[in-house]
């Protein structure tokens, strides 16, 4: 079946992993304490931390021991939803003062240009948050790139390396799964978007293979017609 959309992960895929852990991690880390203990009692930074509570299983944590449960979430790495909408709102604050602007490679700006312009619908899947997807590409350092997207995903439909993640994705895009062209750098994202029925693209930005996937070292070597 032709490809009619394609859907994308961010870090390591289109953006360099260094700019999420050299640039967007220490932000976060840095902002996130005053931010919280600022903005605990509006309510959708409130959700935020009650859900950090029942996550952690503290759920009488005060807001100093939500910090540093969170900073230690930020220590190593958890995908946990909560901690990615904080810190959304966190790097939110760092890309409207002009502190932070998005990471996208060059060729994976002109690649998603060129697709969008060729009709093919395009969605982002990443683990950071919706609101921090839209931030690293409305805020890019090339300009504004959120008007080529036709929706975000993150793990509110489920963890990446999960398959029903990609077949609710796909369910949600309103497509056939095989119409939809997944990217990533993660070999076992790649395996769980295939067995959801997915076609397939590894990115190996310094050379090697994604084992039982075709693999490329840009985005400028796939062609979505030829899937």
């Amino acid at each position: 079946m032709p490809i009619k959309a394609i859907l994308t992960d961010i870090e390591g895929t289109t953006s360099a992993v260094s700019f999420v852990f050299d640039v967007l991690f220490p932000y976060a880390r840095e902002h996130l304490p005053a931010f919280i203990r600022a903005q605990a009692d509006k309510p959708a930074v409130a959700a935020q931390l009650e859900a950090v509570r029942q996550e952690s299983g503290e759920t009488d944590a005060d807001v100093e021991r939500v910090v540093q449960i969170l900073l230690d979430w930020i220590a190593i790495d958890r995908k946990a939803t909560s901690l990615k909408a904080l810190q959304g709102m966190v790097w939110a604050e760092g890309y409207r003062a002009g502190e932070l602007k998005g990471h996208v490679y060059p060729d994976a700006v002109q690649a998603l240009r060129q697709w969008h312009a060729e009709g093919y619908r395009l969605y982002v899947y990443s683990s950071g948050s919706v609101q921090a997807q839209k931030l690293i590409f409305g805020c890019a350092e090339v300009g504004d790139l959120t008007p080529l997207f036709s929706g975000y995903f993150d793990t509110g439909s489920g963890h990446k390396r999960e398959t029903a993640s990609y077949a609710r994705i796909a369910e949600s895009i309103g497509l056939p799964a095989a119409q939809v062209l997944f990217l990533s750098d993660v070999v076992e994202e790649l395996d769980a978007a295939r067995a959801a029925g997915m076609q397939t693209c590894g990115l190996a930005r310094n050379g090697g293979e994604l084992p039982g996937h075709t693999t490329v070292a840009s985005f400028s070597a796939i062609d979505p017609s030829a899937d």
